[in-house]
């Protein structure tokens, strides 16, 4: 396969389906793939808040519509994967977690993270992956966390479903690889979104968060467009099962690390 260097990021003519665009990082990565050049389709059950990404997209000079779609309504997905099963670029973000130790935690807060971030996962990436394997190309981007593997009191349920989506796209990975689709996944450390109001909002758990990182920082939406973007082109057609840690170094350090010069 021949090389064209300075088109590798270029998704230009892709169409690309960003479930969760309302806010947070899906809204970013939706932003960051059509500045590059994908029709990007914002997918939310927040309709108002796809709307806004998509007219913020417009407004900035590139393709967007918006489409309101619950993942796990049969009828919204059956009609997103029938309209938009042409794409060639799939971004998986949303997740909730309620934030209880495991002990205090009630059945319906454990269903209620688990359908959404693994069965809802789950039903987006078979609709598409079908699609896409059909077609014999396309990328897969699901989003596990640091929590797959770090754990911290009162997020148990949280990182299981996050372990298990890890799990779940690399299998996928295998599954569809021989019909040229690739699938990977972003795990992030703690970032500002309305996932973590609650942590910001006390400036010891804020302070702490910060300065697990290398970087000093929390991690912000946009920091993942970039990581996005190279897993979306042909930057990174070699490729898939990857999971991409974007999280400042926060899974290579211990808490030791807070303490160097």
């Amino acid at each position: 396969m021949s090389s064209d260097y300075q088109n590798l990021h270029d998704v230009s003519g892709k169409a690309a389906v960003v479930i969760g665009a309302a806010g947070g990082i899906g809204h970013a990565v939706a932003r960051g793939l059509a500045a590059n050049g994908a029709r990007t389709i914002c997918v939310d059950v927040d309709a108002d808040g796809a709307e806004t990404t998509a007219t913020t997209i417009r407004n900035d000079g590139g393709q967007a519509e918006s489409v309101k779609a619950d993942v796990l309504s049969d009828g919204d997905l059956d009609r997103l994967t029938t309209e938009y099963g042409d794409a060639e670029i799939l971004v998986v973000t949303p997740a909730i977690l309620v934030r209880k130790r495991i002990t205090e935690q009630n059945d319906d807060e454990f269903d209620k993270q688990v359908n959404l971030n693994v069965k809802g996962t789950f039903r987006v990436v078979r609709g598409f992956g079908r699609a896409m394997a059909e077609r014999g190309r396309g990328s897969i981007i699901g989003f596990s966390s640091v929590r797959a593997e770090l754990v911290e009191p009162g997020s148990g349920v949280y990182a299981a479903t996050k372990a298990a989506v890890l799990q779940m796209l690399r299998t996928l990975a295998a599954e569809l690889g021989p019909d040229g689709v690739r699938v990977n996944l972003i795990s992030p450390s703690p970032v500002a979104t309305r996932l973590t109001e609650d942590v910001r909002s006390r400036p010891e758990w804020f302070e702490a968060t910060a300065n697990r990182s290398m970087l000093r920082r929390w991690a912000e939406p946009d920091d993942f467009v970039g990581p996005a973007l190279f897993l979306a082109s042909d930057a990174s057609r070699f490729v898939t099962a990857a999971n991409l840690a974007v999280d400042g170094g926060w899974s290579a350090a211990d808490g030791l690390s807070r303490i160097s010069g």
